[in-house]
């Protein structure tokens, strides 16, 4: 669990609403239905139209990312490649195919089917990396799905403070009715701004790094099998997938 994401999605709204406590407001002032139809409803319209289906429900899918990260857990994933070649130098490259049965990621499995298939190291690096790069271009898109949805809040919430202007306009006669033209006018703007800076742009950028530590994690599978298969020493291979360790690691 990503504690951090929880509080600061608490700390931002809180922020927000205490600062306004504070400040004498209330909290009622902030809550506007109209506002939201508006931002919301539009700038889910605006992402719809820019991104295909599939990019739009993958952005939903990997949101769980921000909250509950994936764990690569880069040490234990050398240890395992060291202990494969360890195994490929004993039995042979057939000797692993006891162990590709037991792996549970995939894209591991796959490099593991061509070393004990008898590929070549280059080719085995071309597969991995196509697959690679392709996931790593759908997530990348899948982020930006929120990255544009803070590029158009904040504009559909002037849209919504022009509409509550209009309103106004039309009932400068009757004082009474300008209030709930002036509260979409203003509250839409907060909403456009709040969503873009305290959700929408923090969650895409969250997420580029989770996909640059899960590109990084599966580059250290691609040179870890291609070492195998080159047929390099066991320890001379722990070394160089040692590289692949950040400071913050584990």
């Amino acid at each position: 669990m990503d504690f951090l994401s929880i509080i600061g999605v608490l700390l931002g709204f809180s922020a927000i609403i205490g600062g306004n406590l504070l400040g004498g407001g209330e909290i009622t002032a902030l809550i506007n239905m109209h506002a939201m139809v508006i931002v919301v409803g539009g700038t889910l319209g605006a992402t719809l139209l820019q991104f295909p289906p599939r990019v739009f429900f993958r952005s939903l899918r990997i949101l769980i990312w921000i909250f509950k990260p994936q764990n690569f857990q880069l040490k234990k994933q050398i240890e395992k490649i060291v202990r494969w070649s360890t195994l490929a130098r004993k039995e042979g490259l057939l000797g692993l195919e006891s162990v590709i049965d037991m792996e549970k990621d995939n894209f591991s499995r796959k490099g593991l089917q061509l070393l004990v298939d008898g590929s070549e190291p280059e080719v085995i690096r071309e597969c991995l990396e196509v697959e690679l790069s392709t996931k790593e271009h759908l997530d990348m898109q899948a982020a930006r799905v929120f990255e544009s949805m803070g590029g158009y809040s904040p504009t559909i919430g002037i849209i919504g403070a022009v509409i509550g202007l209009i309103h106004v306009m039309q009932h400068l006669a009757n004082p009474e009715l300008l209030g709930s033209g002036i509260a979409t006018a203003f509250v839409a703007t907060i909403y456009g701004v709040g969503l873009a800076n305290l959700l929408f742009i923090p969650i895409a950028n969250k997420l580029k790094s989770h996909i640059f530590l899960a590109s990084q994690a599966r580059e250290m599978v691609i040179e870890g099998i291609s070492s195998i298969a080159e047929g390099e020493n066991p320890r001379n291979i722990e070394l160089k997938l040692s590289g692949f360790l950040l400071e913050n690691n584990d």
